[in-house]
């Protein structure tokens, strides 16, 4: 099959669904968009981007031009005069207290999921051909690595229409805008997250969705959309998300097409760039980057780990993003061969030592037996140890003995009453930091260190993982999206926004692991009561 009559392959019509509008709210609505956000109609940045128009957005805005400046006008009538808020469907959902932890997760997948046929016009929402699954609470549009934790849990709940669903939904993603948004929101086009759709395809295959190779010309975009720029770099020159390093060697960073405020945090970010003394550009960028890498945001990416002034995002280089896309490479070049393409299943597989030599050199640490980030502006390691370290156990890239250290650093620094912890560091406020835990550095860890035979490290962190899920479910039926590592009914906090439940990514590593586990007392737990073992 050629790349050319390959969409047709997929059970969705290009043509019907491409032509979105993806003019942002700030482009669109310019100076009434900055009114909105900097006077704070809404208390969440987020609510009047996902807005919908009532009447044709050139017409609001020259109302606004118009009365804006009259006595006594009142910016939020005008806002509620003009605009719907986005409104989530209308669906009860109370926790059963008959059901397990497992049937309350099954029960939420409907809950959870959008179908898209009446599409807002003019809204910031991108079309999407088939159903799809949203994490929840603000969260209400697709979400690129949160997916695929959530379809770990779809497949362990039988939801195979629906994993065949989102398959093409990101097939679609990737042929029409040539990557994978971080959401299916205009304001979001600009940046992915992490690459992770060859993990994916690798599920659809596992569950007989589609065969992995199907999806070999999307991966091939996806890698060309992460590499685009590099061909021409020299020692020492980067271009968008393409770093060259002194000896050459090609790496990738995190970045945003916008050096602008994000448009879903907008008040927060101008007020970020006022607290600090560099261009405000440059800190408006290495926030969108920071939203691109999914950690947004933690100490990993600052100089001062209390203060979000000093981010630094795209002066580093992730360790976690470069063994993402070792695998990338590496799928390309096996899928290449299943498919005969001789020539480029060599260039792959060639990409890939070449990047793993580089991750070697520039990521470990043989001192401290551990992965670490780089910064490739000052020419040295990162010295904070994240839960990103064993990221080159989770895609197999790390020898037996790295493996062995990163097992034995975690344990001995890593390792949290409640899982594994994010950070090392604590009270900076950012959510990505001590005390937090999240669902996918969890399976991350786990899986990467089942890998290489840590089986008893990976089972810890597994056990203490469920048992903070369960304690927190039986006492207030639900699941969030973060968790305070350590059993106990405090709610995880730091970050832009409130905690949010749900919880996709949470729902679906938690399902998983609860399959693995048959005997942990979570499999016993009930809403608002847990069973004796």
């Amino acid at each position: 099959m050629s790349e050319s009559d390959f969409n047709h392959a997929f059970d969705y019509d290009v043509r019907a669904v491409s032509a979105a509008d993806t003019l942002s709210p700030a482009d669109r609505y310019q100076e009434l968009f900055v009114a909105v956000q900097m006077q704070r109609v809404f208390p969440d940045s987020k609510t009047f981007v996902d807005c919908s128009p009532r009447r044709d957005p050139e017409e609001i805005l020259e109302a606004y031009r118009a009365r804006c400046d009259l006595p006594g006008f009142d910016l939020r009538a005008f806002v509620d005069e003009h605009f719907s808020l986005f409104e989530l469907p209308n669906k009860a959902f109370v926790a059963n207290p008959n059901d397990t932890l497992a049937e309350h997760i099954d029960r939420l997948w409907p809950i959870l999921t959008r179908h898209p046929k009446d599409h807002p016009e003019h809204s910031s929402l991108l079309p999407l051909p088939h159903d799809y699954v949203v994490p929840g609470g603000r969260f209400t549009e697709l979400y690129y690595w949160d997916s695929y934790f959530t379809m770990l849990g779809l497949d362990e709940s039988g939801h195979c229409e629906l994993l065949r669903s989102m398959a093409d939904n990101f097939a679609y993603l990737i042929d029409t805008y040539g990557h994978v948004p971080n959401g299916n929101r205009t304001y979001y086009l600009g940046r992915s997250q992490p690459p992770v759709f060859a993990l994916m395809t690798d599920l659809f295959e596992e569950t007989g969705v589609h065969r992995a190779s199907d999806y070999l010309p999307q991966l091939r975009k996806e890698y060309a959309f992460w590499m685009a720029g590099a061909e021409a770099l020299r020692p020492g020159e980067v271009n968008r998300r393409c770093v060259c390093l002194a000896d050459g060697s090609l790496l990738n960073r995190y970045w945003d097409e916008r050096d602008t405020p994000r448009e879903e945090s907008y008040r927060e970010d101008v007020e970020t760039a006022r607290a600090s003394c560099r261009p405000r550009h440059e800190i408006y960028r290495d926030l969108r980057a920071g939203a691109e890498s999914g950690w947004d945001f933690s100490s990993r990416w600052l100089d001062d780990a209390h203060r979000l002034t000093t981010i630094r995002t795209t002066s580093i280089l992730p360790v976690d993003l470069n063994a993402l896309l070792y695998k990338l490479e590496r799928q390309v070049a096996e899928l290449a061969g299943v498919k005969g393409m001789r020539a480029v299943a060599e260039e792959f597989h060639e990409r890939a030592e070449q990047r793993r030599t580089a991750i070697d050199r520039y990521f470990w640490n043989p001192r401290v037996g551990a992965y670490f980030d780089y910064d490739w502006q000052r020419r040295r390691q990162r010295d904070n140890l994240t839960a990103a370290t064993l990221a080159p156990l989770f895609i197999k890239l790390a020898s037996t003995e790295q493996a062995a250290a990163v097992a034995e650093i975690v344990r001995a620094r890593l390792l949290s009453p409640g899982g594994l912890a994010t950070t090392e560091i604590g009270g900076t406020g950012e959510q990505w930091d001590r005390p937090n835990g999240w669902a996918p550095l969890q399976w991350i860890g786990i899986r990467g260190l089942q890998y290489y035979g840590h089986d008893q490290l990976a089972g810890e962190i597994e056990s203490r993982w469920l048992d903070i899920v369960s304690h927190l479910f039986e006492h207030e039926n639900k699941l969030m999206e973060k968790y305070v590592l350590r059993p106990c009914t405090e709610h995880a906090g730091g970050g832009e926004y409130p905690l949010q439940d749900g919880f996709g990514w949470t729902n679906g590593v938690t399902r998983k692991l609860m399959q693995e586990d048959p005997t942990h007392e979570a499999n016993r737990c009930r809403a608002g009561r847990c069973a004796p073992g």
